[in-house]
């Protein structure tokens, strides 16, 4: 369903058979997981008391696939009235589950800047524009930018994660590209620092003479309604023993399901899958604990269903 650019090192049968692609994140396992409470769900239809969607989501490591589902219309025919979602973490001991009130997930922001300079002879820099002298003096603004404009209080990062440019040391090249992304959990900080993003990139570039061309995406942080939390509880009592259920607070990575949670009151859920020892999340080494996906089903069906019993209309 989604997939990283990384070379998988586990040698599990099941292994990525394509170079270069791994499910480094889980989602495989979450699609498995919804599958079984697919099942399950349907040979429980008779005793539903409403209707429930199952999002297979794709996308979701670019930030925005659930807003195209969305779009799409997801959300409606029939209208959705609550949502909940599952992310499995090899970090996180075996047969946890985590659940957050309020805010979830840090914001996403995501900057892929084209610059334009002019190539030449390294022995006569003068008649050239130098992107890489850009590049790198843009990656170092970013760099700095957290530490000189949000508050010491703020759970920001910002992180310069592709500099791509050149092909020889003689070479003053005319292209680069510059990927940056910004995880944030406070939205006026955010906001700010977003809008700095951009007027350094205007300022750097064209300092020295070169033009740009950049591309931005959004991901809204995922809010975990409350009240929904709250009323779910008991279901989750009813599959999670009290011990392995624990109220956390948010997590700094990012998750689209906060375009859901935009639209309609919405909770998630992380599901321990390893232990806080083992190769997290992104690592070509990450394994999970296969036992613990029954866990996940059932509680996307159990919940589900004891949801609609309770939300008759």
């Amino acid at each position: 369903m989604d997939a990283l650019p990384l070379q998988e090192t586990t040698d599990l049968p099941f292994a990525s058979t394509i170079p270069g692609r791994m499910h480094a994140c889980g989602h495989d396992s979450h699609t498995a997981m919804l599958l079984t409470a697919a099942r399950i769900l349907k040979d429980m239809e008779s005793e539903l008391k409403g209707t429930v969607k199952l999002m297979f989501q794709t996308g979701e490591e670019m930030g925005y696939g659930s807003k195209l589902m969305i779009d799409d219309g997801l959300l409606e025919d029939p209208k959705v009235d609550a949502a909940m979602a599952i992310h499995i973490m090899s970090d996180v001991e075996v047969g946890e589950v985590h659940y957050i009130e309020d805010i979830v997930s840090s914001s996403m922001d995501t900057w892929m800047i084209e610059i334009q300079g002019k190539g030449g002879h390294s022995s006569m820099p003068h008649q050239a524009i130098d992107p890489v002298v850009i590049a790198i003096q843009l990656s170092n603004a970013l760099n700095m930018l957290v530490g000189r404009e949000a508050p010491p209080s703020a759970t920001v990062s910002m992180t310069v994660g592709s500099i791509q440019v050149g092909t020889a040391p003689n070479i003053i090249p005319d292209k680069a590209s510059v990927k940056a992304s910004m995880r944030c959990l406070d939205i006026p900080v955010r906001d700010n620092l977003a809008a700095r993003v951009e007027t350094l990139i205007e300022h750097i570039v064209t300092a020295w003479r070169g033009k740009y061309h950049f591309t931005k995406f959004y991901t809204p942080s995922t809010y975990a309604d409350p009240d929904l939390v709250r009323s779910v509880l008991p279901y989750l009592k009813e599959i999670v023993p009290e011990e392995k259920l624990l109220l956390k607070g948010p997590i700094s990575g990012s998750e689209d399901f906060g375009y859901v949670t935009r639209e309609v009151p919405g909770f998630f859920l992380i599901l321990g899958g390893g232990s806080p020892s083992a190769f997290p999340m992104h690592n070509p080494n990450m394994v999970l604990d296969e036992s613990v996906f029954h866990m996940g089903s059932a509680l996307y069906a159990h919940v589900a269903k004891r949801w609609l019993e309770d939300n008759q209309r």
